[in-house]
């Protein structure tokens, strides 16, 4: 099994405007990595895995219905992460879709949410 690490700097900030632009959001540091909580919910995580090729930086999100059975069954780079019923990993790439990102980060968030924060933020197409 691969060592898990602490994410690149440049990661972490990449992903924190757009967690903390989020209604209530707050930053931690989790386990390992950074996580970003609703509450006492967690709706994001980052993280590292030490592999052959090199430290490979991950996103932790949730994920409901159609979109969760398609993440699950997509392929590189989302996996299902095996805990949780609605928890999907995304490895981050050169090749990432940032917009994507804040969309997955964006749905991950209102799930998570109170319903009266996640009626405050303006969903994806």
């Amino acid at each position: 099994m691969s060592a898990l690490q602490q994410p690149p700097t440049s990661v972490v900030a990449a992903i924190r405007p757009l967690c903390l632009a989020l209604p209530e959001v707050t930053e931690e540091p989790a386990w390992v990595g950074v996580r970003w909580r609703i509450r006492t919910r967690t709706f994001a995580h980052v993280l590292a895995v030490e592999a052959p090729e090199g430290l490979r930086p991950m996103l932790t999100f949730r994920a409901d219905g159609e979109e969760l059975e398609m993440l699950r069954h997509m392929g590189h780079p989302f996996f299902f992460l095996g805990w949780g019923r609605n928890a999907i990993g995304m490895v981050l790439e050169a090749s990432t879709d940032w917009a994507e990102v804040n969309e997955l980060l964006i749905e991950s968030y209102c799930l998570m949410a109170p319903r009266k924060l996640a009626s405050l933020v303006p969903r994806p197409e």
